[in-house]
């Protein structure tokens, strides 16, 4: 496999851990950055930019981007800090303040810190939505307002998979006055220089590969990557908080449509490039090539202090989560303790690490089933780890 791009001296490690995703865990498309202090120090790519071939064989190229589920997520937890930041958002408000309907079926003593601790217990849709009423951001909207919760918003936390959409893209234009794309497109792509997008243009169409899923290996390292048997049954289960939480949209939705990539779902279809990613995590801990920089170090910690820890109602597993990021734990293990980020469900990663200076992009065109630690994302972890000694 031909690796293409640059690492800056000493993170060679990261070059032999990606290159071995190809030959060892089945990779056939990917990107990884990494940037450190506000500079980038890896940019790599290799393989087939789609991940079937469908489309053709056109190599992964510099700027090829593609959808990263659920690290969209932390983009839109992103939009909502800054929204606090800039004193237009109240943490500790009920969510009803900003949003009247969103108060019905029991959700009046809602947070804005639950929506984004996964404490608001609306992780499911009693009637779930179609791909053609998720991406209309009224209809997602009501669906969620008119929601009962499943727990008292508060006293625990569950992954809210989809329902993340519409209750960060509603309160972001409730505040705003804005569709949530346009507001992030403006307000943190545009200003970091980062190419990433919630509601692709049709003028990027080009650049985005066709993604799929992938065949994994039986195991990694002598370790088993099939899921515990709890898990594996939750998923199965049509009843269970798992398995509805990800069925808040059904079917599910065709990740290589044109409509639906040209949606905006904070929960589920940003578009990116591995250094779109990597550049966006650099600016909420720093200045990035000497310039932007997004967060404040105080919303910086109040992005990953810990907000819920424990087992989660619907991933089954134990969790940890600051405002709406993913924190370092055995559920979804990052660089250190101090790291905050996103995984995509089945391959993609991104995150930062102020301890370190560290900022990570990786994404991929081959999906596997592992929700929150893809083993070539981890293995691309480690090699940082190893880089920084």
């Amino acid at each position: 496999m031909d690796v293409n791009g640059t690492v800056a001296e000493g993170f060679e490690p990261v070059r032999e851990a990606f290159a071995a995703n190809f030959t060892l865990l089945g990779e056939r498309g990917a990107a990884v950055a990494v940037y450190r202090d506000g500079h980038r120090v890896v940019d790599l790519w290799a393989g087939a930019k789609d991940v079937d071939g469908t489309a053709g064989t056109a190599p992964w190229e510099p700027g090829t981007a593609q959808i990263v589920r659920s690290a969209t997520k932390g983009v839109a937890a992103a939009a909502l800090l800054l929204l606090h930041q800039r004193g237009e958002l109240d943490l500790d408000a009920p969510v009803g303040a900003y949003w009247p309907e969103y108060k019905a079926a029991g959700k009046e003593h809602t947070l804005v810190r639950h929506l984004l601790a996964h404490r608001a217990g609306v992780p499911v849709l009693d009637r779930p939505l179609t791909p053609a009423e998720a991406a209309d951001p009224d209809l997602g909207a009501a669906a969620v307002a008119a929601q009962a919760p499943v727990w008292e918003p508060g006293t625990g936390h569950g992954y809210h998979a989809q329902t993340y959409s519409w209750l960060t893209g509603e309160l972001i234009r409730r505040i705003t006055g804005r569709p949530v794309g346009a507001w992030i497109a403006d307000e943190i792509a545009g200003p970091v220089g980062a190419d990433l997008w919630l509601g692709l243009p049709e003028s990027e169409h080009a650049r985005v590969g066709r993604v799929g899923p992938a065949a994994a290996p039986e195991a990694v390292g002598g370790l088993k990557t099939r899921p515990k048997r709890a898990v594996a049954e939750a998923y199965a289960d049509p009843e269970s908080l798992t398995r509805r939480a990800f069925a808040a949209i059904t079917p599910l939705p065709d990740e290589n449509d044109a409509a639906y990539r040209a949606a905006a779902l904070p929960a589920s279809n940003g578009i990116a490039t591995a250094d779109g990613l990597a550049r966006f995590y650099a600016s909420l801990i720093g200045e990035v090539d000497g310039g932007t920089r997004l967060f404040s170090p105080e919303t910086r910690e109040l992005a990953r202090a810990e907000r819920s820890a424990g087992p989660d109602r619907v991933l089954v597993v134990g969790t940890r989560f600051g405002l709406g990021y993913m924190l370092h734990g055995a559920a979804s293990p990052l660089l250190s303790p101090g790291s905050f980020g996103h995984p995509g469900r089945g391959g993609a990663l991104a995150f930062a690490d102020p301890e370190t200076g560290i900022a990570f992009g990786y994404v991929t065109n081959g999906f596997r089933k592992s929700v929150t630690a893809d083993p070539r994302a981890q293995a691309l972890v480690r090699a940082v780890r190893t880089a920084l000694g």
